[in-house]
């Protein structure tokens, strides 16, 4: 096993040490470290393909845990209408362009379903990563790009689950799902809401008693609770971890965790990306590249395209939509995992994960490139663009720049009493179940004292 482990890290640092100096993501280097220790480059295994199959789960839950703690209900608030249209419309229009792909390439129902699902999700990390290497971190469209990733990873969660369901039985039936979808839904709700009013009250009450080493031991053992609890209750371990991140993200802690998360999330993602470069044979890329090319195609244009219309829809100015869509151009990490669900499950064809995972690498390689052309893009729009559409971009761009101006404009006193309204708002929403809190803290003291 420790063989195993040295194995991988050498090679994923080095390999990922050559694409840093190349500018590249490291995403990629992991992925091509795993094609390098895999047996389908040189003929011999490495490492034991269990061992990094098992560490590749762990890296799995310790990312969604990661997500979920990015995971901010004052951010989505914020993005508004931009992150709920935006985000319907990706998912909704790639999942319908996907499925329709995968039945013109004659796939059966469930690969088309599986690809449909595989391909309507952007990559977080890369996304923000390509953001930030850019420069537009303070960019007016980021906010709502973020609401839409922050949505996209809550449905991607959902999709595991749902994606499990039907693959077990192996069959589409509409209105099990639909029970399936509302008993998931009724269980986050719940899930969600009685974490909110226990843990973050546990986290204060002995916040005096957390240094560094214990915060991280009691995040990480609430994390494997929660994955057994949907275990337990049939659910994917990847939901109950990404749901106790999503917990764990709305306490005072939230940041501190995320920090000392950041070295282990790393080093076990890096194992999960290096486990799925170990699935690829070279020798498949050339035998699979035209849809590899196709499947390429579908993923920029249909990003662009949904990314573009959904912020429009929203209410985002044509130039900040188009911002939006042209950094959304490929897939990442939760594709791997639904490619990877379907291949162990044994419900989608191998050639699908090859693919895929090309795919990725080649959308990924592009988006910076292709995030470079989006004002000579919208430049290009605006100045062919008809009369009444041009009136209709400046009209918005116009709305936008006047609320902006109205809320830097807004007094400190009318936020204050907005903030307050809210904030009565939701006491007498939870004032009953604060108090039920509080008798349980209460009881624990009295019984500590005993």
């Amino acid at each position: 096993m420790v063989h195993d482990l040295y194995v991988l890290m050498i090679t994923a640092g080095i390999v990922s040490l050559l694409f840093k100096l190349l500018k590249q993501p490291v995403v990629l280097g992991y992925i091509v470290a795993g094609v390098l220790v895999g047996p389908n480059l040189f003929g011999d295994n490495w490492v034991d393909p269990e061992n990094v199959e098992a560490w590749g789960n762990i890296g799995v839950l310790f990312v969604l845990f990661c997500i979920g703690l990015e995971f901010r209900l004052k951010n989505l608030f914020q993005s508004g209408k931009v992150a709920l249209v935006g985000a319907a419309t990706i998912i909704v229009g790639m999942l319908v362009l996907g499925y329709g792909v995968g039945r013109f390439a004659l796939m059966d129902n469930m690969n088309s379903l599986f690809l449909a699902a595989m391909l309507c999700m952007s990559s977080t990390t890369i996304v923000m990563k390509a953001i930030d290497e850019a420069g537009l971190s303070k960019a007016r469209f980021v906010k709502g790009a973020t609401g839409i990733l922050i949505l996209e990873d809550i449905v991607a969660v959902v999709l595991l689950v749902l994606l499990s369901s039907i693959a077990v039985k192996n069959s589409f039936e509409g209105v099990e799902l639909l029970k399936k979808v509302g008993v998931l839904a009724i269980t986050l709700v719940v899930w969600f809401v009685v974490g909110i009013l226990i843990i973050p009250t546990f986290l204060r009450k002995v916040r005096p008693y957390l240094n560094d080493e214990t915060l991280i031991i009691l995040a990480l053992g609430l994390c494997l609770g929660m994955v057994l609890t949907a275990e337990e209750a049939g659910f994917s371990s990847a939901l109950g971890a990404f749901v106790m991140g999503m917990v764990l993200a709305e306490t005072l802690e939230s940041h501190r965790i995320e920090h000392l998360m950041a070295p282990l999330k790393n080093v076990f993602a890096a194992i999960f990306f290096v486990s799925v470069g170990m699935m690829i044979n070279p020798s498949s890329l050339v035998t699979y590249w035209p849809s590899i090319l196709i499947v390429s195609i579908v993923i920029i244009v249909g990003m662009i395209t949904f990314g573009t219309l959904g912020c429009w829809w929203g209410g985002e100015t044509m130039k900040d939509a188009m911002s939006t869509g042209f950094s959304f151009v490929q897939i990442g990490e939760f594709s791997f995992i639904i490619a990877a669900l379907g291949s162990k499950l044994g419900v989608t064809d191998p050639a699908i994960y090859p693919i895929i995972v090309a795919s990725s690498v080649l959308t990924t390689f592009l988006t910076p490139y292709i995030m470079k052309a989006t004002v000579p893009c919208y430049d290009f729009l605006y100045s062919h663009a008809s009369p009444r559409l041009k009136a209709k971009i400046d009209k918005r761009e116009a709305d936008v720049a006047k609320a902006e101006k109205a809320a830097a404009n807004a007094s400190t006193e009318d936020k204050f009493q907005l903030h307050r309204e809210k904030a009565n708002r939701v006491l007498r929403h939870t004032v009953v179940a604060k108090r039920v809190v509080n008798l349980f803290f209460e009881n624990m003291s009295e019984n500590d004292n005993e």
